[in-house]
């Protein structure tokens, strides 16, 4: 995989403004990520993150980037801390006031376009209503109580999930390109 912390920041960055500059509550930042992915995926076949996402007790996560909002990452050798603060209180932000949408040079318009069709259908929500949403299997059928743990939701389940023709192979297409993509960054 070749997980880019700089993009996974602007996505929540992205939400951030969309609330009006206000910081997430954290459940709600990783919900939103998570179904942002989901939306691209179901409009591209390519999710906007590369990383491993889960199945935990609050629902659906996008595992590396939940790590980061949790600080177990150094946010300042990944330029996630030029877009988010750090956590606190249950909440993650924006790292200035001044950051525009032209300062989010890591996502494409089409990545844009989704995050605003999410930003659309669950921004309103409150933390908990949106918890819930992603907990019903009419809603996420790919995800899985865990119980206390988590357990791994794999890509080609929520691709089956989204009805994506060929799933088995489009994942495959995913994980070379994020293969392709973690050679040249080592280059």
């Amino acid at each position: 995989m070749s997980y880019d912390p700089r993009k996974a920041a602007q996505t929540i960055a992205y939400f951030s403004m969309k609330n009006g500059g206000l910081p997430l509550h954290v459940v709600k930042a990783v919900k939103l990520v998570y179904l942002a992915d989901r939306e691209s995926i179901a409009r591209s076949g390519f999710p906007i993150q590369d990383e491993t996402r889960v199945s935990m007790k609050h629902g659906p996560v996008n595992s590396t980037t939940y790590s980061f909002i949790n600080g177990e990452y150094d946010p300042t050798d990944s330029g996630w801390s030029d877009f988010l603060s750090d956590r606190s209180k249950h909440r993650v932000g924006l790292s200035r006031s001044d950051l525009t949408e032209d300062d989010l040079d890591e996502l494409s318009e089409a990545e844009i376009q989704a995050l605003d069709s999410v930003w659309e259908q669950f921004g309103s929500m409150d933390t908990w209503a949106l918890r819930d949403w992603t907990h019903d299997s009419d809603n996420i059928p790919e995800w899985e109580d865990p119980g206390s743990s988590s357990s791994e939701i794999p890509l080609e389940r929520m691709m089956h999930s989204l009805a994506i023709k060929e799933a088995n192979a489009q994942a495959d297409t995913v994980r070379s390109l994020g293969y392709a993509k973690h050679i040249v960054k080592s280059l």
